[in-house]
Order: C-alpha cells, then structure tokens, then sequence
C-alpha cells in the first residue's frame, strides 16, 4: 500500500493534468471565430482541427495504455506530458492551419492518449481502496470545473489578449505537474507486448470512418459534389465509411485470433462481453457524440451569427458549465443510492429538452437569451450522466483491469466528440450551402447572371461567416448595395436554418442514445442493500426496447 503521504498528493498531478486535457477543448470552441481568422482559415478548417484532435485521441489510446503497462505509468504520464507540452507550444506559436493541425490535433493528441489511460492507474497506485471513489472523483471533477472554467478563461484571454496565451500558460502548467510527479507512487512495469497489427487496424479503420464523415461537408455522402474527386462515381465520403468499418470488422477478428493462439492482444474481446461496461461505454460514447454537437454549433451562433465576442460567447454559455459542475457533483452527494440507469435516462430527457427548446429559438428573431434556458437544461442532463458512468464502467471490472478499462473508456469518449462534431458540423455546412443557393436563386433583388454564377461557385460549399465578414467581401467584390443587402438577407436566414438542422441531428442522436440504456444497471456499485427502484422504473424495465436490438 502506498505511504500516506503520498495519497495526500497524488491526486493533484493527474487532477491538474485531468484539468489541462479538458480545458484546451473548451477554448478551441468558445474561440473558433478568432482562431480562424488569425490562421486565415475557415470555420470549416478549425472543425477539422478539433475532430482530427479528438480522434487522434481515440484512435491511440488504447495503444497508449499499452505502452503505460510495459514501461510504467509514471513514466508513460511524463513522457506524455513533455509531448503534451511540445503539442501546446507549437500551438501558441502557429502561423497557419497545418501548423495548428501538428501542434494540437497529433501532439496533444499523441500526449494525452498517454496521459489519459495512466491517471486510472495512478490513482488507483496512490489511494487505498476504500478512499479511491472520492479519488476517483476528484479527478472527475477537476475535468468538470475545466468544462466550466473553460469557456469563460479562453473567452477573457481571447478578448482582451489572445487565445495563444492559453497554450503558452498549458505549457508552464504541465512544467508545474512534472515537479511534482516524483512525490507520486508509480505502478511498475509489467511484461507485455504491443499488438501493432492490431493498432494499425484501429488506427486505419477508425481514421478514415471519421474522416469519411467530415469530409462529407465537402465531398458529399454519396453523390460526389462539383468540383469534388470523385471515386467509381460516386463521393469518397462512402468509401471512407465502408472502408473504416470493415477495417474495424477486421480488427475484431484479428483481435479474437490472438486470443485463440494464446497471443496478447490489443484489446481482449471479453471485455465486450461485459454487459456493464458495455452499457457504460455505450453512453460515454453517446454523451460526448451529443456533448461536441453543442459545443461546436452554440458558439457558431453565438460568435457567428450574433457576432459576439469571445468572451461574452463564454459567459452565455457559462450555465451549462455551472449546471454540469453542480449536477455531477450534487447527485452522488443527495442520492448516494440513486439507480444508475434511471439518473442516465432523466438525464437523456434533459439534454433533449434543452436541445429541442434550441431547435425552435432559431428564428429571424433570436438574441442570445435564448441558449439560456437550453444551457441549463443540457448542464444538468450533462452533469447527471458524468455522476454515474465513471463508477459504471470501472466498477464492472476488478482492480487488476482499472487501467484497460481507463483506456477503453477515454477511446469512447473522444471517438463520440471526433464523430460529433464532423457530423453535426458537416450537416451544417451542407444546410448551409444549400440553403444559400436556394436563396440566391428565389430572391428577386439578385440578378439573373449572378444567380447562375452564385449556383456554379458555391455548389462546392459556402463558408459560415458573419454578416460583417460577408459585407466586407461583398464590398471587395464590388458588389452594390441592393444586391448586398439581398445576399446578407439569404445568408442570414440559411445560417439560422443550418443551426436548426444541426440541432434537429443532435437532437435525434439524444433520443436514440435513449435505446441503449438497459445495460446500466439499477443499482449504484458498492450498493449492498435493496436496489432504489420504484414502480416507474420497473415499468420501463419491461418496456426496454433493448431486445428488439439484439442484447437479451
């Protein structure tokens, strides 16, 4: 067992660095206009950074929890944190997208994939069994107040300095945790062998499923858009998908022959069959596909088409924050004993709530009141799915198991925020160009020759600008002001209805996580006495529309 001086401190190192993973998301979202205008970049182009970022995370981290078990999770967590802080740096000084692209989306991501499996374990290494729940929850925690510092630090540092400085500061943090990274007891390394096979497989299959989907914006997902490389007639999109998902059919099977032959493999498909985890992963994935869905079109219309700076753009969505921190941190607190399954399903209805009341403010008239409601809604909903499937997954397996679980978990929780946000991005960029051009071609204030021009140029995709962006372009372009007027008219009103089919999608993804509840269990782990069920959950048990999907 470790000292007691140690599991006074060990906390603190992977809390801080649990922290950093969390906050630099909630910047790159609340400032998504700003960085694309001093990259000279499009919005379009930041999207591809945070979904390359994310799966870069997802694609690796089971890899990287590997590489933990064979050299030591102290030193996996420090040598991440060094390429964590290198990915940071580069980030601050970036001149353009590519350079983003390096220092953010394959750094950082690269780092945290080594980071992230290695805090379970650590935290599991420094605390005693009966005080590594709260430990536990320190940790989850620190990533709840990162999502809800986050929008209001990158807002103010962007506003009144520059969203670089946020990087640079992650930069003395990680120098900071590396100091104190000694005083932590290690979990010494263990023999085992890489499956590289099945990490090229899980890095090819997942890649190019999530790149499939964000290109679709661009490419389309069948029918190939004009001016779009086009692949036996039809999108690459499709092939992308198809490709990821035999890929990924592959990498299973691989998986189970090394199984067979008594060889190690990357994941153990037992695993898959634990009906706990798999309910737990299953909503970690769903809640971040939902989560990154927000997260990347509320402050489109806020920065975007409201024009709001990136610090008023943070406090309006402060509440969801504040939401989340209190309903992840105050269930577990009144209702020690709540059924798990029925905290995630109230918690889905909320999300949904806040999201439909989102699809219907998005009319000619909506300021920013009207995210306020939504974003509480969505924060509690957030914050009671946080409160139950972190003790879910790792629950459902022994101690000895903590660390792949760790690594299975964070796999599905990036991979849901790299889908989410290419396909409600890609649905919005699509609305939104072919809203434009059905705009432009109904408006009677466009002439005739700019209509055909308009259809030819911007069939392969209309960028989301502001109004201001769009009359200085416009003005360039020695556009009059009748026909300028009209063109802000069309842009305006498709903006809005991209947001509204980009919230219709998260909307229907809400609703179908609601599905794949019935493996949470009914009752909370470590919960020896009469399970806390009523007469409404019982119900839903014998309504659970579970068996039509294949898991009696």
């Amino acid at each position: 067992m470790p000292r007691p001086n140690r599991c006074r401190h060990g906390s603190r190192p992977v809390g801080v660095g649990q922290f950093v993973m969390t906050l630099d998301s909630s910047v790159m979202n609340v400032s998504m206009a700003v960085v694309a205008s001093d990259l000279g970049t499009t919005i379009s182009g930041i999207q591809t950074a945070i979904t390359l970022y994310t799966l870069v995370m997802a694609t690796m981290m089971i890899t990287g929890g590997k590489i933990g078990t064979i050299i030591g999770r102290r030193r996996a967590f420090g040598i991440g944190l060094v390429i964590y802080a290198a990915g940071s740096l580069t980030t601050a000084l970036a001149p353009n997208l590519p350079v983003l692209l390096f220092g953010w989306s394959l750094l950082e991501g690269l780092g945290a994939s080594l980071i992230m499996p290695a805090i379970v374990a650590l935290v599991a290494a420094n605390f005693p069994a009966e005080r590594r729940a709260a430990a536990y929850g320190l940790v989850a925690a620190a990533g709840a107040m990162a999502v809800a510092a986050g929008p209001l630090i990158g807002g103010a540092v962007t506003t009144f300095a520059s969203w670089r400085y946020v990087f640079a500061g992650e930069v003395v943090i990680v120098l900071v945790i590396l100091v104190f990274l000694r005083k932590m007891a290690d979990v010494p390394p263990a023999p085992a062998k890489i499956d590289y096979v099945g990490s090229l497989l899980s890095v090819v299959g997942l890649g190019s499923i999530v790149y499939g989907v964000l290109r679709t914006s661009d490419w389309g997902w069948v029918a190939a858009k004009p001016g779009a490389p086009v692949v036996l007639g039809t999108s690459p999109s499709i092939w992308l998908i198809v490709l990821g998902m035999l890929v990924v059919f592959s990498f299973m099977r691989w998986e189970n022959h090394l199984v067979r032959i008594g060889s190690e493999p990357l994941l153990r498909p037992v695993l898959l069959r634990n009906r706990g985890l798999v309910g737990g992963l299953t909503m970690f994935f769903s809640q971040y596909i939902v989560q990154a869905g927000v997260f990347f079109a509320v402050p489109l219309f806020l920065s975007v088409v409201l024009e709001l700076d990136s610090l008023q753009t943070g406090l309006r969505i402060l509440p969801l924050s504040f939401a989340l921190l209190v309903s992840a941190g105050g269930i577990p607190k009144a209702w020690p004993r709540a059924n798990p399954r029925r905290v995630v399903r109230l918690g889905l209805l909320s999300v949904l709530a806040g999201v439909l009341v989102l699809v219907a403010g998005m009319d000619p008239g909506a300021n920013a009141a009207v995210v306020a409601i939504p974003m509480l809604l969505i924060g509690l909903g957030l914050g009671a799915l946080s409160s139950q499937l972190g003790s879910v997954t790792v629950s459902s397996v022994p101690d000895s198991e903590s660390a792949e679980v760790g690594g299975l978990q964070n796999t599905a929780t990036n991979l849901g925020a790299s889908l989410g946000t290419a396909l409600v991005g890609s649905v919005l960029l699509a609305t939104l160009t072919t809203s434009v051009i059905a705009g432009v071609q109904t408006n009677p204030d466009v002439p005739t020759e700019v209509k055909a021009q308009a259809t030819t140029q911007l069939a392969s995709g209309v960028p989301f600008i502001s109004d201001k962006q769009l009359t200085e372009a416009l003005q360039q372009a020695g556009v009059d002001e009748t026909q300028t007027a009209a063109i802000l008219e069309v842009n305006a009103s498709a903006r809005l209805e991209a947001l509204q089919e980009a919230f219709g999608v998260t909307a229907l993804l809400t609703a179908g996580a609601l599905f794949f509840t019935g493996r949470i269990p009914r009752r909370a782990p470590g919960d020896d006495g009469p399970a806390d069920d009523g007469p409404a959950d019982d119900e839903a048990e014998e309504l659970d529309p579970e068996p039509l999907l294949g898991e009696a």
